[in-house]
């Protein structure tokens, strides 16, 4: 069986501690119907308000262990979750300054590592585009091409990073 490709997201969330919510439970379902069926993830399934942060982060434990996910590599989850981001963009599942807010997000969590400094620059451009007709942050980006020039970021990353198999 294949892992839903949402997981990439989860994964980042769980290793950056991130607040377990109805999406996490959203995943929970669409990993139970994929054929996963754990004790544990099918707990997940059935979150109730109000959310005890601490039990979630025991039972997203447990559930990552019966699906034997690895949540320690740092690198392999965060460079998973761009390139997911991407390909999303890519097919025209989310638009690009989401994907962008979400990675500039990752990378202020993170401590600004230089990986992530085109992202940043990248989302500030597009950011800034969308309310006014000039950035600083691209060189030559403007609102005609910013759109391209991200999606042509993007697909550089994916060909230096394409996802790597979770199981």
């Amino acid at each position: 069986m294949k892992l839903i490709d949402s997981t990439y997201e989860i994964l980042a969330w769980k290793h950056l501690g991130q607040s377990v919510d109805e999406r996490w439970s959203q995943w929970a379902t669409d990993m139970v119907l994929a054929g996963f069926e754990t004790e544990h993830l099918i707990e997940l399934t059935c979150l109730e308000k109000p959310l005890n942060q601490f039990e979630l982060a025991g039972l997203t434990d447990r559930v990552f262990e019966e699906l034997q996910l690895d949540v320690t590599d740092r690198e392999k989850i965060l460079s998973n979750y761009v390139s997911y981001l991407g390909e999303q963009v890519l097919a025209g599942e989310r638009e690009i300054l989401s994907a962008l807010q979400d990675i500039y997000e990752v990378w202020l969590l993170v401590g600004y590592e230089p990986k992530g400094y085109d992202f940043y620059c990248l989302y500030h451009a597009k950011a800034d585009l969308e309310i006014a007709e000039v950035q600083w942050y691209w060189e030559g980006a403007t609102r005609a091409n910013i759109d391209q020039i991200c999606e042509a970021y993007f697909r550089k990353w994916l060909q230096e990073n394409p996802l790597k198999a979770l199981l």
